[in-house]
């Protein structure tokens, strides 16, 4: 595997949704995963929001959270890594928004906008869905210079879907970094 970087650090916001088996560790299992690579570093993680399914609803619910990382690899080489981790926590695709181990979803990389067969970013369905933005508003910096905590904040108080969401825990990350509120 060929790990593409820049020279230059990223902040990048990962979805991460698990629904079988358990649902808190292997949520925990990612973060160490995604922080344990030499190229990306968790920064900030999100309170953890037990959620409905969406799409598939025969299914038991999720576990949803977020977290921001720092990174120099290009959003293909995260999402890469991303999708190797996903691998290795048993994701399996058999059915489209169906029951899963474990869910990455690269959601937005500072400065970056892309549409390709393997990557869209901004995620294009992020300001659709409640069990992304909740936790996300809990990360995104008021102050972030690309006016994504105003694009969030805005999108949350039209969204449906909310009474489907509740906070489940404020972190289950005790990496240093901890859940962060604006």
């Amino acid at each position: 595997m060929t790990i593409h970087s820049t020279s230059e650090e990223s902040e990048a916001y990962i979805a991460l949704g698990a629904n079988l088996g358990d649902r808190k560790g292997t949520l925990v299992e990612a973060l160490k995963r995604l922080n344990s690579h030499e190229a990306i570093r968790v920064v900030r993680t999100s309170g953890v929001y037990e959620t409905e399914p969406v799409g598939y609803l025969d299914q038991p619910q999720f576990l949803n959270m977020a977290a921001a990382v720092r990174t120099v690899l290009t959003p293909e080489a995260l999402l890469e890594i991303m999708l190797e981790i996903e691998n290795g926590l048993g994701r399996t695709r058999d059915i489209r928004y169906g029951p899963r181990t474990v869910d990455l979803d690269l959601l937005w990389m500072e400065g970056r906008s892309m549409d390709t067969p393997h990557l869209t970013l901004p995620h294009p369905r992020m300001l659709e869905r409640a069990f992304v933005l909740f936790p996300l508003s809990d990360i995104v910096p008021q102050d972030e210079g690309s006016g994504l905590h105003s694009i969030v904040t805005s999108a949350l108080q039209d969204i449906d879907g909310k009474d489907g969401i509740q906070l489940w825990t404020t972190s289950v990350w005790d990496d240093g970094f901890g859940h962060s509120v604006n």
